[in-house]
């Protein structure tokens, strides 16, 4: 009797122990996910403070824009945001008073193109029509490459001698590149492409388009800041690009 309770004992004694270390595992854990949740705000408040003084223009690196590293730019748009066409038009008009001239507007479901005459008049009525805007939609990129395909087909269909060679045939990325062109889907390719969306992506803009595009998330169109936009074009100028032999 006196062995089982000496056992118990040890197993009350062992478990004991056991309950004492996770707990403190799970304060460890605790503790660290603070940390992290601390070190996130940190860094999302000092954005914040750079990006109001860059728009109110107490950072003198920030004054002079590179734009002539930016021929063309490219802004990505959730499509639930992209039905605030308000927004999209204070976008648009933020840009033309930087001295952006071109401008390529996406969104995947095709919302834009919906509005892109309301869009254009709203640039015209505020004596921005010198302003190049280009609207495109996820149907845009899937139609040029449909078309590029069905161009490659009867390219090669009506050359008998590369019939012959079939087993051989290989396409290039000139090829494509070059049947792109061919039915018009190839287009200017931007320098910067900002993404307003929850996700981390371009959300399906057409991929040859972007060959050696700088992509920079800016988050939700909602909370847009302007300096934001002041940084990300200045950051460009700080990148090298390789572009191989």
């Amino acid at each position: 009797m006196r062995e089982l309770v000496s056992m118990a004992k040890v197993q009350l004694h062992r478990l004991h122990r056991f309950d004492v270390w996770r707990m403190m595992l799970g304060l460890f854990w605790l503790f660290l996910q603070f940390l992290v949740t601390i070190q996130h705000l940190g860094v999302h408040l000092v954005q914040l403070l750079r990006c109001f003084f860059i728009s109110r223009g107490l950072m003198n690196k920030y004054r002079a824009l590179p734009l002539h590293k930016i021929k063309y730019l490219a802004i990505v748009v959730d499509s639930e945001e992209a039905v605030d066409t308000f927004r999209i038009r204070n976008l648009l008009e933020l840009f033309a008073n930087m001295g952006i001239r071109n401008v390529i507007l996406y969104d995947m479901d095709g919302v834009l193109k919906r509005s892109e005459s309301s869009l254009k008049k709203g640039l015209d009525s505020a004596s921005l029509s010198w302003m190049s805007l280009e609207v495109l939609s996820y149907a845009d990129g899937k139609e040029a490459l449909a078309k590029a395909a069905s161009f490659i087909c009867s390219k090669y269909l009506e050359d008998d001698d590369l019939l012959r060679e079939t087993e051989a045939l290989t396409l290039s990325e000139s090829d494509i590149s070059d049947a792109l062109r061919r039915v018009g889907g190839d287009g200017p390719e931007p320098e910067l492409l900002l993404v307003f969306a929850p996700v981390r992506c371009h959300l399906g803009f057409p991929a040859w388009r972007m060959r050696y595009t700088e992509i920079v998330h800016m988050g939700a169109l909602k909370s847009l800041k302007p300096g934001a936009l002041i940084k990300a074009i200045h950051d460009l100028s700080k990148k090298d690009q390789n572009y191989g032999s």
